[in-house]
């Protein structure tokens, strides 16, 4: 399969708390797994059906754990078992938490 990201992806033990902005009702928080990131997006599992094109407000607690703020919009959805994995990309997210998550790929390049 051909490679289309524009950026490296990372693993990271994380995890995630989400809640969709276009919503009026109760927001929900979704716990999730980090499968990849990357300054432009992020790879996740959750055991709840999200739908693509919605964006989400997301607390990503980081390796140096510092929580980045972000939004997210769905892009990608596939069914592994009983788990759905996400792809989504950063919306507006400060460049200043992007160059973070690159530093971080940077200085463990090897691992």
């Amino acid at each position: 399969m051909e490679e289309r990201r524009k950026n490296k992806r990372t693993v990271m033990n994380s995890r995630l708390l989400i809640k969709r902005l276009d919503n009026e009702e109760k927001h929900i928080e979704v716990d999730i797994e980090i499968l990849d990131v990357s300054k432009s997006g992020v790879g996740f599992k959750a055991d709840q059906l999200l739908k693509i094109g919605e964006v989400y407000e997301s607390y990503l607690t980081i390796w140096t754990k510092e929580v980045l703020h972000a939004f997210l919009q769905i892009v990608r959805i596939e069914l592994q078992g009983e788990e759905y994995v996400y792809g989504a990309v950063f919306i507006g997210m400060p460049e200043m938490d992007a160059s973070r998550i690159e530093i971080y790929q940077t200085l463990h390049n090897g691992e």
